[in-house]
C-alpha cells in the first residue's frame, strides 16, 4: 500500500501543474456528468416500470368486475402482442383449477395471495419467449387470485434506447470535461507560466528589470494569481532597486577608497626614499600617511556597519537616551572646541528609556553632533534637545549654518551624497546615512529640514511606548 501510494506520488511530482490542473478538472467534470447519466438511466428506468405498473393495476380493477361472477377460469395462451394484456384467474385451490393449463406461471404464492394470505405483488417473467411484467392481486370476496400480465419488451427497448442516448450524452461530457480542463489550465495558469517565464529569464539574464505582464482591469478586483504577478512585480522592483543600490554603493566606496590609497600609495613610496628627505619633509609625510591611514579605516568601518542590516539582538537593554546625549556632548565639545553645544533635557525626558544598542545610538548621536558642527560657523552654536512630544521621545539637533537646499534635502541620508557645499570638508558622506540605518533598527524615524532662521534641523523621534 505504502509503496503503491509513493508511486502516485512520484508520478504526480514528475507532472507539470497544468497537466495536474487539467486532469483534476476534466476528472471532476466528467464524474458529474456520468452521474447525471447515470442517475438519469435509473430513475427514467424507474418511471417506466412504474407506469407499467399503474398500467397493470388499471387494467386489473377493470377485469375485477368481469370475473366477480365466474369462476376459476385459464386465460389465453397470449402475451404475444404488446398492447394487449394477458389475464386469468387462480383458485386458492388446486382442485379446482381448469383442465387447460395456465398461460401465466402459478405457484404457492399466488394462491396465498387467492386465500388472502399474501399481499398484492409484481414480478417478471417469461411467456413463449416474450418478456413480462405480472401483476397478481385478489379478487374481493371470492378466494380467488386475478393475473394480469404485459409484455414488458418495450419498455425494456426504452430503457434500451435511454441507456445508449444518456451513454452518448455521457461520452460527450466527458469529451467536454476534457475541453473544459485544458482550457481551465491555460486560462487559470497563464500568469503563472508568464511568472516562471520570467523568473527564469531573470536567472538567466541576472537583470531584474523584467516585470510580468498583468491583465487590463481595475484595481482591487483582481484574481488570486494576477495578486501573485503583481506581488511578484513589486519583488522584482525591490530586488531592481536593491541591486542598483548595490551596485551604486560598490561603485561610491570603490570612488571614495580611490583617492586616499592613492595618497597612501603616493606617501609610502615617498618614505621608502626617506633617506633623500629631510626631517621636515619625513614628519610631513609620515603624519599624512597616518591621516590618510585614519581616514581609510574609519571609511572601511563605516561600510562594514552600513552592510548590516540588523542591530546584534542579544546586545539590546534598556538605554536612557538623556545619559547617552550628555556624554555624546562632552565628547563633541572635545573634538570640536571652536563649536558651542548647548543641552537642554526635559524632566520627563531625563528619565525616559528606551530598548536599543547604547555603543550604535552613542555613534548615531555623534555622528549627528559632528554632521551640525562641521557645517557650524566659527564659534557657532550647536543646540541639542531632548523633550517628550504626544508621549514619544524626541532629540532634536540644530545648527545655525547654510542649512540644507531643497535639491539636497531629499538625499541628505543617501550613501556618499555630499553636497556642493560640503564637498569641500572632510567627510565620506557615510555619517548621516549610518544614523538613519541605525534608527531604522531601533523603530525610530530621523528627519532633516531646514531650520527656522537658518541652518539646518534634525529630529530623531522614538516611538511612544
Amino acid at each position: 500500500m505504502s509503496g503503491r501510494r509513493g508511486l502516485g506520488t512520484r508520478w504526480r511530482r514528475r507532472r507539470p501543474l497544468r497537466t495536474r490542473l487539467a486532469i483534476a478538472t476534466s476528472a471532476a467534470v466528467a464524474v458529474v456528468a456520468v452521474g447525471i447519466c447515470v442517475a438519469a438511466f435509473f430513475i427514467t428506468r424507474d418511471q417506466m416500470t412504474r407506469q407499467l405498473d399503474a398500467y397493470l393495476v388499471r387494467t386489473a380493477s377493470q377485469y375485477t368486475e368481469d370475473f366477480r361472477q365466474q369462476g376459476p377460469t385459464a386465460g389465453d395462451t397470449g402475451c404475444q402482442y404488446r398492447a394487449v394484456p394477458c389475464v386469468q384467474s387462480v383458485a386458492a385451490d388446486p382442485s379446482k383449477d381448469p383442465r387447460q393449463p395456465y398461460a401465466l406461471k402459478v405457484d404457492d404464492t399466488v394462491r396465498a395471495v387467492a386465500a388472502g394470505h399474501q399481499l398484492p405483488y409484481y414480478e417478471n417473467q417469461s411467456v413463449a419467449g416474450w418478456p413480462v411484467r405480472v401483476y397478481t392481486t385478489k379478487l374481493r370476496g371470492r378466494d380467488l387470485a386475478l393475473q394480469v400480465a404485459l409484455r414488458s419488451d418495450i419498455v425494456d427497448h426504452g430503457v434500451e434506447k435511454t441507456a445508449k442516448a444518456l451513454a452518448g450524452a455521457g461520452g460527450l461530457g466527458v469529451l467536454l470535461a476534457a475541453g473544459l480542463g485544458y482550457w481551465v489550465s491555460r486560462t487559470g495558469l497563464a500568469p503563472v507560466a508568464r511568472l516562471t517565464a520570467t523568473a527564469e529569464r531573470i536567472a538567466a539574464t541576472r537583470d531584474a528589470r523584467h516585470r510580468i505582464e498583468l491583465p487590463p482591469g481595475p484595481p482591487g478586483r483582481e484574481d488570486e494569481i494576477t495578486r501573485l504577478a503583481a506581488s511578484f512585480n513589486t519583488m522584482l522592483g525591490e530586488l531592481e532597486q536593491s541591486v542598483a543600490a548595490q551596485r551604486r554603493l560598490v561603485a561610491d566606496a570603490s570612488h571614495e577608497l580611490r583617492t586616499p590609497l592613492t595618497a597612501l600609495r603616493t606617501n609610502a613610496e615617498l618614505l621608502a626614499r626617506s633617506v633623500r628627505l629631510t626631517d621636515t619633509q619625513r614628519d610631513r609625510a609620515s603624519g599624512a600617511l597616518g591621516r590618510q591611514l585614519r581616514e581609510v579605516t574609519t571609511l572601511v568601518n563605516d561600510l562594514i556597519e552600513l552592510a548590516r542590516d540588523e542591530e546584534p539582538q542579544p546586545l539590546v537593554e534598556q538605554v536612557r537616551p538623556a545619559a547617552l546625549l550628555e556624554h555624546a556632548v562632552e565628547a563633541a565639545r572635545g573634538h570640536w572646541p571652536g563649536v558651542e553645544f548647548t543641552l537642554r533635557t526635559d524632566e520627563a525626558a531625563a528619565g525616559a528609556a528606551v530598548p536599543g544598542v547604547p555603543a550604535r545610538l552613542s555613534r548615531l548621536l555623534s555622528n549627528l553632533l559632528d554632521n551640525a558642527a562641521k557645517f557650524s560657523p566659527p564659534g557657532g552654536p550647536v543646540e541639542t534637545a531632548l523633550t517628550v512630544s504626544a508621549g514619544a521621545l524626541e532629540l532634536t539637533v540644530r545648527d545655525h549654518g547654510p542649512g540644507i537646499s531643497a535639491e539636497d534635502l531629499p538625499h541628505v541620508f543617501d550613501r556618499f551624497y555630499r553636497a556642493e557645499a560640503a564637498r569641500a570638508l572632510p567627510g565620506s558622506g557615510l555619517g548621516l546615512a549610518m544614523a538613519r540605518q541605525i534608527a531604522r533598527a531601533h523603530h525610530a524615524e530621523l528627519t532633516a529640514a531646514q531650520a527656522p532662521g537658518g541652518g539646518a534641523v534634525f529630529r530623531l523621534r522614538f516611538p511612544a511606548g
